[in-house]
């Protein structure tokens, strides 16, 4: 019975551990400049604040693909900063992101979440 309550506490630590690496970790930030596109609320169950930025400059999505502009879909952490983007769409901006290994769907559709707008012109 003893080992049973140790593999079952291992087991469970290690989920523990894992879902947090997945899904809290921050695995990289940094910040992403360009011209705000949309930012929107929306879902079904989780209403959650989605924006893309169009970079300057030209690259391909794929080798072999058509060039074309480059993007950064996002989801925007808080209602002040979807509020900011929202009212400013079609302007420059320089956004703060974080980045995760996996999405929850109270956070957003992307890995990439803005926390803060650093510059807007």
């Amino acid at each position: 019975m003893k080992y049973l309550w140790m593999t079952l506490a291992v087991i469970f630590l290690f989920l523990g551990v894992f879902v947090w690496w997945k899904y809290y970790f921050v695995f990289g930030e940094g910040v992403k400049s360009g011209y705000l596109n949309y930012a929107v609320n929306k879902g079904n169950v989780f209403k959650t604040y989605e924006g893309k930025l169009i970079q300057e400059g030209f690259g391909a999505a794929k080798p072999g693909a058509p060039i074309g502009s480059n993007q950064f879909e996002f989801s925007i952490e808080n209602e002040a900063v979807f509020k900011q983007l929202e009212m400013n769409s079609g302007k420059y901006f320089d956004l703060h992101y974080k980045e995760y290994h996996g999405t929850l769907p109270w956070r957003g559709n992307t890995v990439y979440v803005v926390d803060k707008v650093l510059n807007m012109k």
